[in-house]
């Protein structure tokens, strides 16, 4: 697996991450424990050295299954696990009309800090993030409170970094928090048809420098070909509402149109999706979701075979596609 920096971080992290969401349980379908758990052995197995979770997947069921698989290989020093603080209010994206005393008070920041040091079994979180963001709030008078905060827990060692989980489709909402030395990684969405990063953000990341953590590589399955105009979603899957109506025959029609490209160079759309977002210099590691070993073993497979070329990338460029499906 090819390395890469997370920006000033001094991480120097798989190119390939495991996308921890699926393992929180909640809003997720099909996945137990004991098959979580053997995707992430298999994933350090396959050298995948970056593992992205959060406490509010699964109210810390995924942070929990990470520490017990993963707490060796952190304790040597072998793998970097980031999590994310949720907001009080547990709205997402962030609004800029939400007080900030509403989303991330300092009491907040620090009680989550510290469920999440127990959830994992460590003594320091290596990435903390903030789980959405707006930069209105750094106009908030409880911002300075919040910000010595996490300084504070950053001088006692119970995180070692800070960064900020950008708001679904929207890289601009973040530019001038992301500007702080304090937070040195940006996770944001970007893909095949999301390269909004491209612009301010990745510019932001060649002069910071700034480690950026590509997520939803694959749309939500959409850009894997698997989504399909009669697609039914077990019940309690989140993913019956992300396409709704019309949005899975679109999903399948753009899908269509991709797979025209396909080719000796790229035999899948998965491949394709994956293989886009490493074709940029500037994304420090994507992390696909991952909730069995054969999803490793897939992702592992296509990033390994490298960055695509010119030719393949100047296709894809009609194919991007502003739209925002998550719910408001």
């Amino acid at each position: 697996m090819k390395p890469r920096t997370l920006g000033s971080t001094g991480y120097v992290v798989s190119e390939l991450g495991f996308g921890g969401w699926g393992l929180g349980g909640s809003q997720w379908r099909g996945v137990d424990d004991g098959q979580g758990r053997d995707a992430l052995r298999a994933a350090v197995d396959r050298g995948i050295t970056f593992f992205d979770t959060a406490l509010a997947y699964g109210d810390g069921h995924s942070e929990r299954l990470m520490g017990q698989v993963l707490k060796p290989e952190i304790h040597a020093g072998r793998v970097v696990v980031a999590t994310k603080v949720p907001p009080l209010n547990e709205e997402w994206p962030g609004r800029a009309g939400a007080p900030l005393a509403d989303v991330f008070p300092a009491r907040h920041l620090s009680a989550c800090t510290e469920r999440s040091l127990e959830n994992l079994g460590v003594d320091a979180l290596q990435l903390q993030q903030l789980h959405v963001w707006n930069d209105a709030w750094l106009d908030d008078p409880e911002w300075e409170a919040s910000y010595d905060r996490m300084v504070r827990l950053k001088k006692e060692g119970k995180v070692l970094h800070w960064g900020i989980s950008i708001n679904d489709h929207a890289p601009e909402t973040a530019l001038r928090v992301l500007d702080d030395p304090l937070f040195e990684t940006a996770q944001v969405i970007y893909n095949i048809y999301d390269r909004s990063p491209e612009r301010a953000l990745f510019r932001l990341a060649k002069t910071k420098p700034l480690g950026v953590i590509g997520r939803v590589p694959f749309d939500e399955g959409a850009l894997t070909g698997q989504i399909r105009s009669d697609t039914v979603f077990p019940a309690g899957d989140w993913r019956a509402e992300y396409f709704a109506g019309d949005r899975r025959a679109e999903a399948e029609r753009r899908g269509r149109a991709l797979a025209g490209l396909l080719d000796d160079e790229v035999q899948t759309l998965a491949e394709l999706a994956l293989r886009f977002c490493l074709s940029s210099s500037q994304v420090s590691t994507v992390i696909p979701g991952m909730r069995r070993t054969t999803h490793v073993q897939q992702n592992v497979a296509a990033a390994e075979k490298g960055k695509l070329t010119a030719g393949m990338l100047s296709k894809l460029e009609p194919h991007a596609w502003e739209k925002n499906w998550y719910p408001a």
